[in-house]
C-alpha cells in the first residue's frame, strides 16, 4: 500500500524541522525549504535566508520537540516545543506549513510562552505530560 500524501507531508515536515533546528545541517535543510519560501511569522525575517539566519544566531543549545501533527492536502500543522534558544522560558508553537512539489513553501506560526504548573489555570501542561521547571 502506498503512503498517503498527508503521511508523506507529515514525514517531510518532521525531517525538515529536525534537520534545521536540531541538527543545524543548513546544506541539507536547503533541500526541504523552497528558494521561494514565504514567511508569515512576526519573529522571522523573510524567506528561507531569514529562517536560516535566525537559527544561525540562536545558541547551539536550541532544541525542537514535535508533538501532535496533522495534515490536510498541502498543509501540515505541528504542535511543538522550542527550548534552549536563549529566552527565559520555552516556546510552545503551532507551526503551519504549506508544501508544494515536495518542499516547504509557506509558513505561519502561533507562539506562546510555556506555562509552569503555578501559571496553568487548567492544571495541565501545554506540551507533553510534565510542566517545565525554570531556574
Amino acid at each position: 500500500m502506498s503512503q498517503s500524501i498527508q503521511a508523506r507531508n507529515k514525514a517531510l515536515v518532521l525531517e525538515a524541522f529536525d534537520t534545521l533546528f536540531n541538527k543545524r545541517d543548513y546544506a541539507r535543510a536547503e533541500r526541504y525549504w523552497s528558494p521561494d519560501y514565504v514567511q508569515h511569522s512576526a519573529h522571522i525575517a523573510p524567506g528561507r535566508e531569514g529562517l536560516f539566519n535566525l537559527i544561525k544566531g540562536i545558541p547551539p543549545t536550541l532544541k525542537y520537540e514535535p508533538g501532535v501533527i496533522a495534515a490536510e492536502g498541502d498543509f501540515v500543522i505541528v504542535h511543538g516545543r522550542f527550548s534552549g534558544f536563549g529566552a527565559a522560558v520555552n516556546w510552545i508553537a503551532a507551526d503551519i506549513v504549506r508544501i508544494k512539489d515536495g518542499v516547504l513553501l509557506e509558513h505561519w506560526d502561533v507562539i506562546q510562552n510555556e506555562a509552569t504548573r503555578e501559571q496553568s489555570k487548567s492544571g495541565k501542561p501545554m506540551f507533553g505530560d510534565t510542566f517545565p521547571v525554570y531556574a
